[in-house]
């Protein structure tokens, strides 16, 4: 927790008594000592910014007081000793008159902060980072704070949703996770509602691969390391930054005039997992002709083969996946699943974490829509399917607020998707499809909750949604099957 009080405050009481000493009076024999400007933070009241972002589900993640424009993180990591030396530099604008701010960083050690240049205090509590800067930061002005770092980063322990964060592997190390990941490795506000932009340079020893966000900016190599950059130019939340290092087959490509990169790890024989993460470009075309233009400047993706990570996860352009879906052979739904995933959750992210079911329910569905597509099964057939098989467990557990047990449950996929069926039901194809064109475009880049779409589907359709919404999102019982409006 940040400690209440600061310098300045010190720094009254000890004048204080210097006057009580006689020493700030000028007597006969005494110089009068010259004008100064006055202080900027001169009469203004400083305190420490909030040491969590105030969600309802996870009231320590994140932090307040300030919002990060920008992060460049520098790390250089050997796999042969699993240390990470690091220096992040952050660029942020104070939101509040900030005495201090705090920082999500899990585990590592640091070695130095600055702010604007200059030496700041720093303490640990846990997994916060305390920094006190020289004098005051005052709300409105922008500010730049760098951070150096070391140690051997660890995977973070959640009893409920289990581990996420830096994973160190047989040929390098992974670094991704949901709900939190990011602090692992660099020091971040660790929540969603504060997007920013990246750019990472990423030294490893010659001959492994450095996958992370973004656009590939090249590398270059000296005494035995290479050093990787990318950069997300569009803001991305926290838990959807990565890197992957290690050996993998790295393919390379162009479309629409973007960077088309993947990589697969060697760990796996080449086959599906390559077949499938080919057709990328084929699943993002598809979905961008339904939910408005790809929101990124890069695609593609990677596959890993680690036992801790069963899932995929929607890293901002360029999501991640196990080799576990392939196993059985192609599989372009996971795919359509996380490429839906760059328009909602990545590009239209949460506000809280309770609106998960606007990441899953339309992620779910884009599954749903691509296997029609393909030819597989029709959407309609999928619904009656879901609804007539899913468990009671799932209608009893509100998709809207499931709970942190649940977060990932599926309440939040199934019962999601078929949430976002029952509005196009509702409301019909041509007011459903301009719903989700709409919310992708009006909510491009920012953050969104349940009632802002609620609002904007029934602004879009012109129909009242609230019944439909609150039997779906919120009732403990399986709803009527939908009908039209």
């Amino acid at each position: 927790m940040a400690r209440r009080g600061g310098r300045r405050r010190l720094g009254l009481v000890v004048c204080g008594a210097l006057l009580l000493a006689g020493c700030g009076a000028a007597g006969p024999d005494r110089a009068t000592p010259a004008l100064t400007a006055p202080s900027p933070t001169a009469g203004r009241s400083f305190a420490p910014g909030a040491p969590g972002a105030g969600d309802p589900y996870f009231p320590s993640y994140g932090n307040g007081g300030y919002d990060v424009a920008h992060y460049t993180v520098q790390v250089r990591y050997d796999p042969a000793t699993d240390r990470l030396t690091g220096t992040t530099t952050l660029r942020a604008t104070a939101t509040a008159n900030l005495s201090a701010f705090n920082l999500d960083l899990a585990g590592l050690t640091v070695r130095s902060v600055t702010v604007d240049a200059a030496k700041a205090a720093h303490t640990r509590a846990d997994d916060e980072l305390v920094v006190t800067p020289a004098t005051g930061l005052t709300s409105g002005n922008g500010f730049v704070a760098e951070i150096r770092y070391d140690g051997q980063p660890a995977a973070l322990d959640n009893d409920v949703l289990g581990g996420a964060g830096w994973l160190h592997t047989v040929d390098g190390a992974i670094a991704l996770g949901q709900p939190e990941s990011a602090s692992t490795w660099f020091p971040v506000n660790d929540h969603p509602s504060d997007k920013a932009t990246y750019d990472f340079e990423i030294t490893v020893p010659k001959g492994l691969t450095a996958v992370s966000n973004g656009v590939p900016k090249g590398r270059s190599t000296t005494g035995g390391w290479t050093t990787w950059r990318w950069s997300e130019e569009a803001p991305m939340a926290s838990y959807l930054t990565m890197v992957a290092i290690g050996k993998f087959r790295v393919t390379t490509d162009e479309h629409k005039g973007r960077p088309v990169y993947s990589a697969v790890t060697t760990q796996v024989a080449e086959g599906a997992p390559d077949r499938s993460i080919a057709r990328t470009v084929e699943v993002a075309d598809y979905l961008e002709s339904i939910f408005g233009p790809y929101p990124f400047e890069a695609y593609g993706g990677v596959v890993v083969a680690d036992d801790r990570i069963r899932y995929a996860l929607e890293t901002q352009s360029r999501p991640v996946y196990s080799a576990g879906f392939f196993r059985q052979g192609d599989n372009t739904g996971v795919v359509a699943h996380e490429l839906a995933h760059q328009w909602y959750g990545d590009s239209v992210s949460l506000q809280r974490w309770q609106d998960i079911w606007l990441n899953e329910g339309l992620a779910t569905y884009a599954e749903w829509l691509w296997a029609e597509h393909a030819g597989q099964s029709t959407v309609q057939r999928t619904f009656d399917q879901k609804y007539a098989t899913t468990s009671s467990q799932v209608w009893r557990t509100p998709t809207g607020k499931p709970g942190v047990a649940d977060l990932f449950g599926r309440s939040v996929y199934d019962r999601g998707g078929m949430t976002v069926h029952a509005l196009r039901v509702a409301v019909g194809d041509s007011a459903f499809f301009t719903i989700l064109r709409t919310w992708a475009a009006e909510k491009r880049h920012g953050n969104a909750t349940t009632d802002e779409f609620v609002a904007l589907a029934e602004r879009v359709s012109g129909r009242k949604l609230g019944k439909l919404f609150d039997a779906w999102l919120y009732g403990t019982e399986r709803p009527p099957a939908p009908k039209p409006l």
